[in-house]
């Protein structure tokens, strides 16, 4: 078989498998990311994630990675709510403010568990197909530059809010990685179509967003409401705008999201009539409840106690107890 007909078996099994886009890049060192990236680190954008200033080299290269690795395959899992879904999430913004609000990525059952399986079932299929292939799968599981890899395989381009747009379904998309020691044919980055766009820089309210293409993330409601293990500064309290797990502001106000399309992972329907969950419902669950609902959820992340800290932030009042 040749590298066109494995390439395209790989595409054709990531298509049977779910994912949206499939796209492959060779492995090369990221020359042009590496000072970006320490320039974002040295200016403290990464905020108390200490784990971003870890493995430098190895963010950039692959290889360190996966020895003799050739090959980054990206794939994109879509993970935008059914229509019946997406009606109810609206009126989250209702005029009587009674709901707190998730972002889209944890209303259903933890990405992780569920690429993790395709992606390792595309990787047995590989081995099965086309013969033993040295390689690892990759979700946030390792440092890993996904949206540079999306963005050198052609799926998307890296939009002002830095999130990988795609021009046919938007940009509500888990991005995850096949690094394998397989030559392949491959994609080639498309043109940016941000244009003279600045929504989602003006709409952010924490102003996470400093210049097109630019992110603090210590400022990002995703960041305070789920990495930061710490109390939320009082400055950023009355601009979370009812978010307690996660943001999709930037997502959300974005004009190429009017091409987002249902997802059809039913394990990422809301869990638990989470949608229909009040202010109050959010206020008085027990830490007992929490972990039995939210076992297997992204929202596990933040924990019981991440999350009453959130709901104290967005009241104005203590964060931690």
């Amino acid at each position: 078989m040749t590298k066109s007909h494995h390439t395209h078996l790989i595409k054709s099994e990531a298509a049977r498998l779910g994912f949206s886009f499939c796209g492959i890049s060779k492995v090369v060192f990221l020359e042009e990311e590496a000072p970006i990236l320490e320039q974002w680190l040295e200016q403290g954008m990464q905020g108390k994630m200490k784990y971003m200033e870890n493995h430098f080299e190895m963010r950039l290269d692959p290889r360190k990675l996966v020895p003799g690795a050739k090959s980054v395959v990206s794939l994109l899992l879509n993970y935008y709510p059914p229509i019946g879904i997406t009606d109810k999430e609206d009126k989250t913004d209702d005029t009587e403010n009674n709901r707190y609000k998730i972002s889209k990525y944890a209303y259903g059952k933890d990405y992780h568990l569920v690429i993790k399986a395709k992606l390792k079932e595309l990787y047995q299929f590989i081995n099965d197909t086309i013969g033993e292939v040295g390689g690892r799968v990759f979700v946030d599981s390792a440092p890993v530059m996904d949206k540079a890899w999306a963005k050198k395989s052609g799926l998307g381009w890296m939009g002002k809010n830095t999130n990988i747009i795609n021009p046919k379904q938007g940009s509500f998309f888990f991005i995850a990685e096949l690094i394998i020691d397989l030559e392949l044919d491959y994609d080639s980055p498309m043109k940016d179509y941000c244009g003279s766009c600045t929504r989602c820089i003006d709409a952010c309210p924490t102003d996470a967003l400093i210049a097109p293409y630019q992110i603090d993330a210590s400022k990002c409601i995703s960041y305070l409401t789920i990495e930061l293990r710490e109390n939320i500064p009082a400055e950023y309290h009355n601009k979370l705008g009812k978010w307690i797990f996660g943001c999709d502001i930037c997502q959300d106000v974005c004009p190429w999201n009017r091409f987002s399309k249902p997802n059809h992972q039913p394990e990422f329907n809301p869990i638990n009539n989470l949608l229909e969950m009040s202010k109050n419902d959010w206020e008085e669950i027990t830490e007992d409840v929490f972990d039995r609902v939210f076992k297997n959820s992204p929202m596990k992340r933040a924990g019981f106690e991440g999350m009453k800290r959130n709901i104290r932030a967005n009241k104005g009042t203590n964060n931690f107890r």
